[in-house]
C-alpha cells in the first residue's frame, strides 16, 4: 500500500495529468512520450519541479547519499586518470543533489588532484539550485572550481560520469504476439491513464528482430520488455565530449543476454515512491520515479562505435573494492566495535552486498587515450558477459 501524497501533490499531479490527457486526445502516445513528461515535463515533472527525491524525505535513496566512501572511491578513480592526462576536467552528468560533487572534491583535494574545473550538467532548475547550495557550503578553493552546463562542454581532458542516469532515459514498451509485435502505449481510458496495445510500427518491429537476432532466440508470445531509443545517442554524445581521458557510468542493469532472458518476461520497469518499489507508472505522474534497467551491452555497443576503448565492466563492488572502499572505511575490530563502526559497516553492506547494491548496480568503463588501466574492473571482471 502505498501512503497517499498530501493535496498540494495531488493538485500538483492533476496540472500533469491534465497536459497529458490534451496531449493525447482520443488516441494514445508512446511510452517514451508519456514517460519523458512524467519525469521532465517543465515545470511539473518528477525532476523539473522542485520536489525531494532524494535521501529520508525523498522516494529513494542512491550510493553518494548513502555513504561518503562512494565518493572517495570514484574519486580514487578519477585521480588515477589525472596521473595521465593531468588535472584536467571532471564532467558530472546529472548531478542530483550535489552530494556525489562534494565528496568527489572533497576527496580529491585530500590526494592533490583537483581538476581544473568540475563540470555539473544539469536540465533540471530545481535541482541546480539544490546543487549550488550544497557546493557553496565547501570552501572557496572548491567551489571556485565548479561550472553549470545546459549543454555538453566539448574537449574535455580528464573523466565523464554518471551515477544512475541512464535508467531514467525514457523507453519504449513492447509485447510479442504470435503474429507479430505490439507497441505498449499510453492512452486515457474512463478517466484515467492506461496502457493500449497496438500493432509496432516498422522501427520497432525492426529493432526486436534485431534483438531477437542478436540473442539467437526468439521472444515467447507474451514476452514484454523495453528498449531506450535514445541511449545510444546518449552514449556516443558523452563519449564525443571526451578528448582524453575515461567515461564511467554506474547503474543498474544487466548484459543483454540477461535483460531479455525468458524468465524477465515482463520487462524491468519499476517506480519508487516514498522508498516503494511498484509497478504502476500511472499511479500520480508527476510525484513519482519511474526507470527501467540499462542494457549494457547497448552501452558498450555505443562506446565502441563512438571510438572509445572498453577499460572493463564490473559489479559495483568490485569496483568499490579495487578502488580501496575496504581500506578507506578503516574497519578493524576495535572500529567496528563503535557506534560509528557499526553505522559504517551497515553503509558499507548497502553498498556492496550482493542482494542490496553490490551486485545490482553494474560500472562500465571506457577511456580514449590512456596508456595504462584505471583502477576499479581488475577483481572482478565482466566484460565477456557483456
Amino acid at each position: 500500500m502505498l501512503p497517499p501524497p498530501g493535496a498540494d501533490a495531488r493538485r500538483h499531479s492533476a496540472r500533469l495529468l491534465e497536459v497529458l490527457r490534451r496531449r493525447i486526445g482520443t488516441g494514445s502516445i508512446g511510452f517514451e512520450a508519456f514517460m519523458e513528461s512524467a519525469l521532465y515535463a517543465p515545470g511539473l515533472g518528477y525532476y523539473m519541479a522542485g520536489l525531494a527525491q532524494f535521501g529520508a524525505p525523498g522516494d529513494f535513496v542512491t550510493a553518494p547519499e548513502i555513504a561518503p566512501e562512494f565518493a572517495r572511491c570514484l574519486a580514487n578513480a578519477i585521480a588515477a586518470v589525472h596521473e595521465q592526462t593531468g588535472a584536467g576536467d571532471v564532467l558530472e552528468v546529472g548531478g542530483g543533489s550535489g552530494a556525489l560533487a562534494a565528496g568527489v572534491l572533497q576527496a580529491l583535494a585530500e590526494r592533490e588532484s583537483l581538476p581544473q574545473r568540475y563540470w555539473l550538467l544539469e536540465i533540471s532548475p530545481a535541482l541546480c539550485a539544490r546543487q549550488r547550495e550544497r557546493i557553496a557550503r565547501l570552501p572557496g578553493e572548491l567551489a571556485g572550481r565548479v561550472r553549470w552546463a545546459s549543454a555538453l562542454p566539448r574537449g574535455l581532458r580528464g573523466v565523464v560520469f554518471a551515477n544512475e542516469v541512464a535508467d531514467a532515459l525514457p523507453v519504449t514498451r513492447f509485447r510479442c504476439r504470435p503474429c507479430g509485435v505490439d507497441e505498449i502505449r499510453t492512452a486515457w481510458r474512463d478517466g484515467r491513464l492506461c496502457d493500449q496495445e497496438s500493432a509496432a510500427g516498422p522501427a520497432l518491429r525492426q529493432a526486436v528482430a534485431a534483438l531477437q537476432a542478436d540473442l539467437g532466440q526468439t521472444f515467447a508470445a507474451g514476452f514484454a520488455s523495453e528498449l531506450s531509443p535514445t541511449l545510444d545517442g546518449w552514449v556516443r554524445a558523452l563519449a564525443g565530449a571526451l578528448e582524453q581521458g575515461l567515461l564511467l557510468l554506474i547503474d543498474y542493469g544487466y548484459p543483454r543476454a540477461e535483460y531479455y532472458a525468458p524468465q524477465r518476461d515482463g520487462g524491468t520497469l519499476v517506480c519508487h515512491y516514498r522508498h516503494r518499489a511498484h509497478a504502476d507508472p500511472y499511479w500520480y505522474p508527476g510525484l513519482q520515479d519511474i526507470s527501467a534497467s540499462v542494457d549494457f551491452t547497448a552501452v558498450a555497443e555505443a562506446a565502441s562505435g563512438a571510438g572509445l576503448e572498453l577499460q572493463g565492466f564490473t559489479s559495483q563492488a568490485g569496483f568499490l573494492i579495487d578502488n580501496g572502499i575496504l581500506d578507506d572505511a578503516g574497519h578493524g575490530a576495535q572500529a567496528a566495535l563503535t557506534p560509528q563502526g557499526v553505522t559504517a559497516s551497515a553503509r558499507l553492506q548497502t553498498l556492496l552486498m550482493p542482494d542490496q547494491m553490490g551486485e545490482r548496480f553494474g560500472v562500465l568503463g571506457f577511456s580514449r587515450g590512456l596508456e595504462t588501466r584505471v583502477p576499479g574492473f581488475q577483481s572482478v571482471a565482466l566484460s565477456r558477459r557483456l
